[in-house]
């Protein structure tokens, strides 16, 4: 087994190989290496995996852990809309609320807060920070409209 190594297995398989069934000759310069490893057992070798990653600040996870790791939240969410779902009794003070928020005119306001009175919720602002954005529902709220951070 020292001459090759099989690559149906998931963790020993180089990229290029992986899952296919086939063998990979083992370079000259790596066969004593591979001996060696072949000997330590499995509890030996989970150490020394640590122990190769501290030294050299790598991961053996396999690539696709690693996507699956990226596509989680790591980083917190640093940009918010604030959507305009109901508008609520006093739309006259949500439409002040809206052109106060995004500059707009009086009549691009008041189709805004009409379109969200109709059951079409309606983005107000994008891109905010979250104080920000509170501040926002805070203002629609008091207005006795509903808004959501998204």
């Amino acid at each position: 087994m020292v001459d090759e190594i099989k690559t149906d297995a998931p963790a020993q398989a180089p990229a290029d190989a992986k899952g296919s069934g086939e063998t990979k000759e083992v370079p000259e310069k790596f066969k004593k290496l591979v001996e060696e490893v072949e000997k330590m057992p499995v509890i030996e070798l989970a150490e020394l995996v640590k122990v190769l990653e501290a030294k050299f600040g790598v991961s053996a996870a396999a690539p696709v852990a690693v996507a699956a790791a990226g596509a989680a939240p790591a980083e917190e969410k640093t940009s918010f809309n604030v959507e305009l779902k109901e508008v609520g009794a006093q739309k006259i003070e949500v439409i002040k609320v809206v052109r106060d928020i995004t500059a707009k005119g009086l009549k691009e306001s008041k189709d805004l807060v009409d379109a969200a009175a109709a059951g079409i919720a309606q983005m107000v602002k994008e891109g905010v920070k979250k104080e920000e954005a509170d501040e926002i529902v805070k203002k629609f709220t008091a207005a006795g409209a509903k808004a959501e951070i998204k």
